[in-house]
């Protein structure tokens, strides 16, 4: 390229300025060139910009032109590309935008509560509370009308009204331990304490309040003596669970807390009154919670063995369907109950009790053996069974039913097989995030399932996915630009005097500590409409999608020993036998294109220099390792 100093000088405080006047070092080569190590395609509307004001992007991609023109500190050029970029973007989101939810005004510790004696993280949550970190949203659940947010210090919960929206019903008080789970009950019946409770866990610690019609009452703090895995409702029962085997219930009527010991468990799953535990020893136990509180007076939850896996594979995914009693011939016999469940080897099973034979226990019904990595998710609806394993492959079928039973006339029929690509850091900071961030599958058993696909943890936007085929619903995109940190999907009733479907929102918890909701029926309708008439195709981030999501990330910055998150039961799915899934690590050769720049001013002409802030250049033969993510190669 020949042009002029005057041309490439006209913009102050350039990248062309600071090398002319000298302010970055120079090297000259035998002919006076000077050389820039960038790409020369993208450098040719660059200097058209320089010497006519106009924009030619020469069939280059914008993104790569706006790339380029930041590099150089081109800002009249850049803020010309971002508005054409972001031309259709609104602040106000897009349709399928419904809420905003400010951040609210968190609760500060009472420091003459805490001191070094009593509390050993006293110091450290005083230096942190004005810490933008701990503002961020870590999880959000839902439950009927209302929905929870956790903060590391602190529940909010809000509820849906007819004429104002969404309102701030409960704010905590400040929580000494991070809230890592919670659960949230706004029908619990037959307590005297009120109709809606909050519970946290922190550690081993669980703290359960009563808000609402009554003032707001902290009920009680209760110890599992081993971290809580899980903390969630079944009926008016708080249930809370620890991968050692521990379980504790607490009843609304007689608030009483009990504890008892099993298996170690490696899943879990609840449908009406039945809590079903999945076991490291291939076993599946049930709890009937109508038989409480008699029960509890004895000491005892009343576990029993439901069924055992033919091989004693840890059972380290659950999901139970239950058929409506008296529908389809089931009269008063009970129900129809369906099981399906994956395993340590990656084989899953479907398992059903039919009324008539409710004392010989389930039967086994079909197996499935398409994985090769341990299963993390399950999923039985009335329509699709639907299999994760580790390494993110998904599985689906489609269910035969006869009278809403399932059937093996013609039996489950394969439907779909892609993978979500996630990529996580093992090492992060917030407990409640891995939590707030799993990929589902999400939605009513009776309806259509959805997945979540955030590719990288700080991004702000995410694609939500159908679960039975994998094609893409919508990309959801914050409308502020904070990055997302958790999501949850929830139906919520209809709030309106002439409404009564149920409405599917989306919520996106944000480092911010803004709440954002999102109406996911109007996508599922919309995404129905557009599938009638095209071929299916793969529903996460294109090619291109991708290679803009993986800028945002530096793939080699992390130690080649870390591996990525693969799902809320890693840690139980690697206990035992657990195979480890096969991983790559490759070597990738980096190239440099060089361009040639004569200026007419031999005093200025200059060589290509090392430059601080570019990234390291590998010398011949130099092997790059490319660290956390590794590149994964499926089994599946």
């Amino acid at each position: 390229f020949q042009t002029s100093k005057q041309t490439l000088t006209w913009i102050p405080n350039t990248f062309f300025t600071c090398l002319l006047e000298g302010r970055i070092p120079t090297m000259k080569d035998e002919n006076g060139d000077i050389f820039i190590d960038r790409d020369p395609d993208a450098f040719v509307p660059i200097l058209n910009y320089l010497r006519t004001k106009e924009i030619d992007l020469r069939n280059i991609s914008l993104s790569s032109v706006k790339h380029e023109a930041e590099f150089y500190g081109i800002m009249p050029l850049v803020r010309q590309l971002t508005l054409c970029e972001n031309k259709s973007e609104s602040g106000c989101g897009s349709l399928h935008f419904s809420a905003y939810l400010s951040s609210p005004t968190l609760p500060m510790p009472k420091s003459h509560k805490f001191s070094r004696n009593t509390d050993p993280c006293y110091s450290l949550q005083i230096k942190n509370i004005d810490d933008a970190s701990m503002k961020r949203a870590l999880s959000v659940t839902g439950h009927y009308n209302w929905i929870a947010v956790s903060y590391a210090h602190c529940i909010c919960c809000y509820k849906l009204t007819e004429t104002s929206g969404w309102q701030l019903g409960f704010t905590s008080p400040y929580l000494a331990n991070f809230a890592e789970k919670m659960a949230l009950n706004v029908r619990v019946i037959g307590g005297a304490l009120g109709d809606k409770m909050i519970a946290v866990a922190s550690g081993s610690q669980i703290r359960l309040w009563s808000f609402g019609s009554v003032p707001v009452t902290q009920i009680g703090t209760f110890e599992l003596y081993v971290s809580v895995d899980a903390l969630f409702f079944v009926g008016s029962h708080l249930v809370a669970i620890s991968h050692t085997g521990k379980i504790g219930v607490w009843h609304s009527t007689n608030q009483h807390w009990q504890k008892q010991d099993l298996m170690p468990i490696t899943s879990w799953d609840a449908a009406a009154e039945f809590l079903l535990l999945g076991c490291r020893n291939g076993c599946i136990y049930y709890i009937d919670t109508q038989k409480f509180p008699l029960r509890m007076k004895d000491n005892d939850l009343l576990v029993t063995q439901l069924y055992k896996d033919p091989e004693n594979h840890a059972v380290t995914a659950l999901s139970v369907y239950l058929t409506p009693k008296g529908n389809y011939g089931g009269g008063a016999s009970g129900n129809w109950i369906e099981i399906a469940y994956g395993t340590t080897s990656g084989i899953v099973r479907v398992i059903v009790q039919h009324p008539e034979t409710v004392g010989q226990g389930p039967q086994l019904l079909q197996t499935f053996t398409v994985h090769r990595n341990a299963i993390t998710n399950v999923m039985l609806s009335e329509k699709n069974l639907i299999s994760v394993c580790t390494e993110k492959h998904v599985r689906t079928w489609t269910v035969t039913r006869f009278r809403g039973m399932i059937s093996t006339q013609p039996g489950s029929v394969p439907l779909a097989s892609y993978r979500i690509l996630i990529l996580s850091n093992v090492q992060e900071p917030f407990y409640g995030l891995e939590a707030g961030n799993q990929i589902g599958p999400f939605g009513h058993r009776d309806d259509e399932q959805i997945f979540i696909q955030k590719v990288i943890p700080e991004i702000s936007y995410l694609y939500v996915r159908l679960a039975s085929t994998g094609e893409r619903v919508c990309k959801i995109r914050s409308v502020d630009g904070s990055n997302i940190t958790c999501h949850s999907v929830h139906e919520c009733e209809g709030v309106g005097r002439l409404s009564s479907r149920l409405r599917k929102f989306f919520f996106t918890g944000h480092d911010n500590g803004t709440i954002q909701v999102w109406d996911l029926s109007t996508a599922l309708d919309d995404a129905q409409k557009l599938s009638e008439n095209k071929v299916p195709v793969d529903g996460g981030p294109s090619e291109s999608e991708l290679q803009k999501i993986l800028e945002q990330c530096d793939l080699a910055s992390q130690s080649a020993q870390s591996t990525p998150i693969y799902g809320s039961l890693v840690s139980l799915t690697n206990i035992g036998t657990s195979p480890v899934p096969r991983r790559l690590n490759y070597n990738r050769a980096i190239s440099t294109s060089r361009i040639s720049l004569a200026t007419t001013d031999n005093r200025n002409s200059w060589h290509r220099a090392p430059d601080s802030n570019r990234r390291h250049e590998p010398i011949e033969h130099e092997n790059i390792t490319v660290g956390c993510p590794k590149a994964v190669i499926s089994d599946c």
